[in-house]
């Protein structure tokens, strides 16, 4: 009777258990053995990626991304880079390609495994871009971009890059914050390196600066450029340190396209200004303090005044100088824009046509 509970119990389960269950163990039976537990192999095949997902897009958009390898006369690095047209016309940042400047080397590292050498087409400190072109290719698969005006806090993203050289990594999370001012220098001339940031949580580390951010559908919608580091003593860096803390920041492609385009066809890059000299508050107002209004400039013809108080441009709240330096950085020389400021405690407003930063290249 024991054999044959230990047989059925093999090969039926529950069966064998109700019949040990029902005769029951005597003083010199043992319960039987579990049976041997076997392991299902199933062949998934080659199950395409579902639209919309992390996968799809990674699919869709590696091939236009590349690493950027940049040797001057100050040492090397490396960055990333967005593919623009099929003969290798490619978007980075200015800091990635800066180290070039003065006769450096740039080579361009491709999905494929091919690499090239690539020229420097132009660079604009102000926003952090730069255009390059790779030599002796073509037939590359240039991005599709998008529109950053269309984005909303917590919609998903993907950005691609190479984070410490490490080609074609993709990581994903969601837009944290849009309009997030990031300041992260200034050139030569004192005008701050400032832009109106799209907030990420998707992992950027060094090495990403350049790449792109893009929506669910695989367009462009940023170029990832900064991060907030917990040990660095700077609030904004895109090297050195530690890595990603899940603050990431991205330059808005609409802000930036413009530029591009002027940089391609050989221009000088223009940016919108209000002829002004600006502060944060001091005290409990938040706004950007009027230092100084140039002559003539289109502040000066709004009747600004210095110790004037700007709050508000159209509907973006201005929390500081760096919050209005970068909204005015999102429009173009030429756009009209209502400018919402405090004198004496009370509220003035005026519409003004925006000025353009060439040929005097002046701050605000």
């Amino acid at each position: 009777m024991v054999l044959t509970a230990l047989l059925v119990g093999g090969g039926a389960g529950f069966g064998g258990a109700a019949l040990w269950d029902r005769v029951g163990p005597g003083d010199d039976d043992a319960p039987a053995p579990a049976s041997p537990a076997t392991t299902s192999v199933v062949d998934q095949g080659d199950t395409p990626a579902a639209e919309g997902s992390v996968e799809s897009v990674a699919a869709a958009v590696l091939p236009s991304v590349v690493r950027i390898d940049v040797r001057g006369s100050d040492g090397s690095g490396s960055g990333s880079g967005i593919v623009l047209d099929t003969e290798g016309t490619i978007l980075t940042n200015h800091h990635v390609v800066a180290m070039a400047a003065g006769g450096g080397d740039v080579r361009v590292s491709f999905d494929d495994g091919t690499t090239a050498p690539a020229e420097v087409l132009g660079t604009d400190p102000l926003t952090d871009t730069a255009v390059i072109r790779a030599s002796g290719v073509d037939g590359l698969r240039p991005a599709t971009i998008g529109r950053s005006a269309h984005l909303d806090v917590g919609q998903e993203v993907v950005a691609i890059g190479s984070p410490y050289g490490l080609d074609s990594t993709v990581t994903s999370g969601i837009v944290s914050a849009l309009n997030r001012p990031v300041s992260v220098g200034a050139d030569e001339r004192g005008n701050s390196t400032t832009y109106p940031a799209i907030q990420t949580d998707a992992a950027i580390n060094p090495g990403n600066s350049g790449g792109p951010l893009v929506d669910m559908t695989g367009s462009v919608i940023g170029i990832n450029s900064s991060i907030r580091t917990a040990s660095s003593g700077s609030p904004f860096g895109g090297g050195g340190g530690a890595g990603s803390i899940g603050l990431g920041f991205a330059i808005p492609i609409d802000e930036v396209m413009p530029i591009v385009e002027q940089m391609i066809a050989g221009e000088t890059p223009t940016h919108a200004r209000l002829g002004i000299r600006i502060s944060d508050v001091d005290g409990e107002t938040s706004g950007a303090q009027v230092q100084e209004v140039t002559p003539g400039s289109t502040a000066d013809e709004a009747g600004l005044h210095p110790g004037d108080v700007i709050t508000r441009v159209e509907e973006r709240h201005v929390s500081g100088a760096d919050s209005l330096v970068a909204t005015i950085r999102s429009f173009r020389p030429g756009d009209e824009v209502e400018v919402h400021w405090l004198r004496g405690g009370k509220e003035q407003s005026a519409t003004v046509t925006l000025d353009s930063d060439v040929p005097t290249g002046d701050a605000g």
